[in-house]
């Protein structure tokens, strides 16, 4: 995923690799690396999370579909194809997101920011939740990484991520990003 591709495009790659990871779950009830959580709780984390971010700071009302509880798959391409619709939608790039936090900024940039990283991110923990292939785009993980350690202390302060868990000196760039996050790279269920 080359760092030139625009937000709709990213969310498009993004979004198929955690939709094979969807589609390859057998159990939705087993445990995730997130403490607390199981691989539903991942696709509820996403499916939840975004609708009042985007009504809040837009205006933008995603049409609501199926319940995680009732079809964690179905409500999961819904949501995502929502959000594609969204983010392919010519108007898009010309409208804003504001929020206290952040300011206001491109509503494509917000999306793909904090949402479609979030995806990116999650993919992790939905594969080695359920034993699917785990492995991320290093080149994301990197870049990912880069941008996040100088806001180190701003991100520990959302309580959006855990402590930082030691990797070792020469991780490769996924073990170091997922680290940094908070994930244990060795976690098994």
């Amino acid at each position: 995923m080359a760092p030139s591709d625009g937000p709709a495009e990213r969310h498009r790659q993004v979004g198929r690799a955690f939709t094979d990871r969807v589609r390859g779950t057998r159990s939705w009830d087993v445990p995730a690396p997130v403490a607390g959580w199981t691989a539903r709780d991942v696709v509820r984390h996403l499916v939840d999370w975004l609708p009042p971010f985007l009504a809040g700071g837009a205006g933008v009302r995603l049409p609501a579909g199926p319940a995680v509880d009732d079809d964690p798959a179905a409500a999961w391409q819904h949501h995502c194809d929502a959000v594609q619709s969204l983010l392919d939608d010519p108007g898009t790039s010309g409208r804003r997101l504001t929020n206290p936090h952040l300011g206001e900024l491109p509503l494509d940039r917000a999306i793909d920011q904090f949402y479609t990283t979030d995806v990116f991110l999650h993919t992790w923990d939905l594969a080695r939740a359920t034993g699917q292939d785990d492995r991320l785009d290093q080149d994301s993980c990197a870049r990912l990484l880069a941008g996040m350690e100088p806001m180190e202390q701003l991100i520990r302060s959302s309580g959006q991520y855990g402590p930082r868990v030691p990797v070792p000196a020469d991780a490769d760039a996924q073990d170091r990003l997922l680290g940094f996050i908070g994930r244990d790279p060795a976690w098994v269920p």
